[in-house]
Parts: C-alpha cells; sequence; structure tokens
C-alpha cells in the first residue's frame, strides 16, 4: 500500500474547500466526513471499512456509556472497560499480531505461520483519539456525541487522520458544533500549511537523502565521522518530517476553523531529556500522561510507586511506536534516563553551563534515533558501536566529502530547528507594523514563493512518505 498523499492533497483540498464553503452550515460536518473517509479510502481501499466500523462501535458504546451514567446503579465502568478492551483489541490484532507470533515461534519452536494483514495507516492516532473520548465521558469532562456526523468527523478528520497531532474530543467539541471560519485564520492556515510543506519536502526530504545514502553503507567498517553524519542527518529528518507534518495539519485544521493542539515546541531546544518530552509530540505525551500516568497514580503515592509509573508508560510508549524490540528498548531507554533525572541528574545537570546541558540532550536523543530507525534491534546497537569507532577508524575521504557537502544543509537545519527564523519574521513584520499594504503583499510573495518551490521539488522528487505513516 502506498500513500503518497502529498501530490494527491493539492488537488484533493481544493475540491474539499470549494464543497465545503459552498454548502450550509449544517451540512459542512457532513462534507469533512465523505470527504476525510474518501481520503482515507485513496490510500486504504479496503480499511476504510474497519475505520467506518470502528467509529460505529465507538459511537454506539459512547451512547451506552452515557445512559449506564444516568442510572442509579449503572454500569458505566462496565462499559468504559469494554471499549478500552475492543479498542486495544482491534490495534493489537492489526498491529502486534505478527510481532507475537514471530517471539512465540522463536521461544518455542513452533512454526506458526504468520498472518498476511497489513498495519492499516494512522491506526494508533485514531484508536487514541476514540479511546480519549470515551474516557473523558466516563468522566464527565466532555458531553456525550449524539450525532455520529460529528463524532465521526472528529475520528476521522482527513487532516490529522493518519499521522497526528492526537487530538482529544475537548480540544474540538465546541468546534465540533458551533466553529466560525474566517479570513485569519484561514490566511494563518495556509501560511502554517506551507511552513509544513517546506519543512518536509525541502529539508526531511534532503536530509532523508543522506540518511539513506549513510545507513546502506556496511555499519562494520563505517568510519566514525561518517556514522555522525548520517545520525544527524535522521536526526534533522524525524523533527522536520513528523514537525512538517503536524504544521500542515494544524494549518489544515484552521482553514476549517479547527485549532487542533500545538505538537513541537522546539524539542532540540532542550537541555534534559524531561524537557525535551515536554516538547516533543506533544500530544502523545499528553495522551499517556492523562491516561495512563494518572491514573496509575502518579507521583501520588511515594517514589517507588511513580518511578513504576514512568517505567510502564515509557515502555507503552515504546510499544506504541511500532512492533519491534528496537521500540521497546528505546521506550525503555527514555523511561531509564527520566528516572536518572529524577532521582538525581536533574540537579547535577543544574549546576552545569546551558551548553553542556544541550550537549547531554542532543547526544541521548541522537542515540536513541540510532535505535528507532532501524527494523532490527541489532543494526541499531551496530551503528551505535560505529559511533564510537568500532567501525574500525574515526573518518576517510569519504566522511570528509559527506561534512563538506551538507555541511551548509547542516547549519539551515540547525538554525530552523530553532525560533531564530520566528524572531526574524516577527522582528520584520514589527518594522513593516504601520504599513500593513506592504507587510501584507510581502507575506503573499512569501507563501506563493514557498508554495512554488515546495511544487518543484516535489515534482522532481521520488516518492517519499512521512516516517510516522508506519505507525
Amino acid at each position: 500500500m502506498v500513500f503518497s498523499e502529498l501530490p494527491f492533497m493539492f488537488y484533493f483540498l481544493p475540491a474539499v474547500l470549494i464543497v465545503y464553503f459552498l454548502v450550509p452550515r449544517r451540512l459542512k460536518n457532513v462534507v469533512l466526513l465523505v470527504f476525510s473517509l474518501l481520503f482515507y479510502a485513496w490510500g486504504e481501499p479496503v480499511y476504510v471499512l474497519l475505520m467506518m466500523g470502528s467509529i460505529l462501535m465507538d459511537y454506539l458504546l459512547g451512547l451506552w456509556l452515557e445512559r449506564e451514567k444516568q442510572r442509579p446503579q449503572g454500569r458505566a465502568k462496565m462499559v468504559l472497560v469494554l471499549s478500552v478492551v475492543l479498542n486495544l483489541a482491534l490495534l493489537g490484532f492489526f498491529k502486534y499480531t505478527n510481532f507475537f507470533l514471530e517471539n512465540l515461534n522463536h521461544l518455542t519452536g513452533l512454526s506458526i505461520p504468520l498472518l498476511n494483514i497489513e498495519l492499516p495507516i494512522g491506526i494508533s492516532f485514531y484508536t487514541f483519539q476514540a479511546m480519549s473520548y470515551l474516557i473523558d465521558l466516563y468522566r464527565g469532562d466532555v458531553q456525550v456525541q449524539k450525532s455520529i456526523v460529528s463524532f465521526g468527523t472528529y475520528v476521522s478528520l482527513f487532516p490529522q487522520l493518519i499521522a497526528g497531532p492526537i487530538v482529544r474530543i475537548r480540544d474540538v467539541e465546541r468546534e465540533l458544533k458551533e466553529r466560525r471560519e474566517n479570513y485569519d485564520d484561514f490566511s494563518s492556515g495556509v501560511k502554517r500549511l506551507v511552513i509544513g510543506l517546506a519543512k518536509k519536502l525541502l529539508l526531511a526530504n534532503t536530509a532523508g537523502a543522506l540518511w539513506e545514502s549513510v545507513s546502506a553503507m556496511d555499519i562494520a567498517s563505517m568510519p566514525a565521522l561518517t556514522a555522525w553524519i548520517g545520525l544527524l542527518a535522521f536526526t534533522f529528518q524525524i523533527y522536520f518530517d513528523f514537525s512538517g507534518y503536524s504544521d500542515m495539519a494544524i494549518g489544515m485544521g484552521r482553514m476549517f476553523g479547527f485549532h487542533f493542539p500545538e505538537n513541537f515546541n522546539y524539542p532540540y531546544l532542550a537541555k534534559s531529556i524531561t524537557e525535551f518530552w515536554r516538547r516533543w509530540h506533544i500530544s502523545l505525551s499528553t495522551w499517556f500522561r492523562e491516561y495512563v500516568y494518572i491514573p496509575l497514580g502518579g507521583n501520588r503515592h511515594g517514589l517507588p510507586r511513580q518511578l513504576r509509573n514512568l517505567l510502564v508508560v515509557w515502555l507503552l510508549t515504546g510499544i506504541w511506536h511500532g512492533a519491534s524490540w528496537n521500540f521497546v528498548v528505546w521506550g525503555l531507554f527514555f523511561g531509564v534516563i527520566l528516572i536518572l533525572e529524577k532521582l538525581f541528574l536533574l540537579r547535577v545537570l543544574e549546576k552545569l553551563p546551558a551548553v553542556l546541558r544541550h550537549v547531554y540532550t542532543m547526544v541521548l536523543v541522537m542515540l536513541s534515533w540510532a535505535i528507532f530507525a532501524f527494523d532490527s534491534l541489532s543494526a541499531g546497537l551496530r551503528y551505535i558501536g560505529a559511533l564510537f569507532g568500532a567501525g574500525g577508524g574515526l573518518w576517510d575521504s569519504t566522511s570528509l566529502y559527506l561534512l563538506a557537502a551538507n555541511l551548509v544543509l547542516f547549519v539551515i537545519m540547525a538554525i530552523g530547528s530553532t525560533q531564530l527564523p520566528c524572531r526574524v519574521t516577527a522582528f520584520a513584520a514589527g518594522k513593516l507594523e504601520r504599513r500593513q499594504g506592504l507587510l501584507g503583499a510581502v507575506e503573499t510573495v512569501a507563501v506563493v514563493g514557498g508554495l512554488v518551490l515546495c511544487v518543484a521539488f516535489m515534482v522532481d522528487a521520488t516518492f517519499n512518505p512521512f516516517l510516522y505513516f508506519r505507525f
């Protein structure tokens, strides 16, 4: 299954916008639901039925849960448990069955055939959204969704359907019923969409091409400098790829009157791993904090329980990312570091200069990406070995060539990972504040120019899907 939605988006999005703004307000959610299902069906012709079934199941479970809450001896908790079990069973079957069978065969010597099933794109995201609705409904934080159209729109909304951010229904509950589109939101949405496109097409794909060439080399003989250059490329690729998708989703949402939560806050500026995870994939961290960490007791029952809860959360976070041991180890890697920071490392880091704290954080983050980037744990560990000279040397002529050829790219991406571009833009806008006509013209030229450049890169490039599509 190939889901190259970027070219598709260029004629799909205008079509949705035209129909959306032509129909009466009472039909706008219908338009979004229909087009969102068509969007998913274009990439997943069979699994769109799975999504529709999931929407219907969780909608009916929500109505049942609300009825039980109104009864004096209601079984609301039973319905909630049932809903969680069904959603996790759905996710587990498609995402983890083969992983379970592979390990069972390995441990027991059996030869149970693997199931020939593909992972439905975005299932981890829309399953978590549906679960958050039912849990919030049980808690009384949101109202029951009586309209299946509104609920279906929430679950399937195409801008953030495939790779987030994970939107809780409390974030858009009012806007599902009474949002009002306006020029300012639409304009800012277009700008955010183009920024996301530029991140993906101009930066992430370029960094990804470098990472592909390095990771395809023989790791056993790879010089340390080459390994670090490749890993730096992947470090930038995954940030600009995923944050670019989030920018696109947030931008398209604003064009339709929705305000999705931010998903990134310059994570590579963090000075500890604790701070990094407050800035990276914020919607996922929020989900696990709200629906796993706090229900387990959070930090309310003493330090040992808190550390246990942290380890459970990060084990689940790793498993959420994929059915492979490298993701399990990746999650536990962060869990152990966060526990150490909680116990004493944060106090030690506070005494160090900011630049050393930043180096500490980025080295650990980059090592984690080495585990994350490969399909097998053994390959990731061999690559980490190459980073520290296991390949037999520090550098060679290829290392120096790659460094010289990509140095400007790395500087551009490093600057793009900071707040400097936003500050420069804000400064320029402040200078033109009294000349609104000129400011508007400059913004228009910048947006149109960026869009043209993105289209040129997309036409010339080969297919390169978003990294988080596999989750």
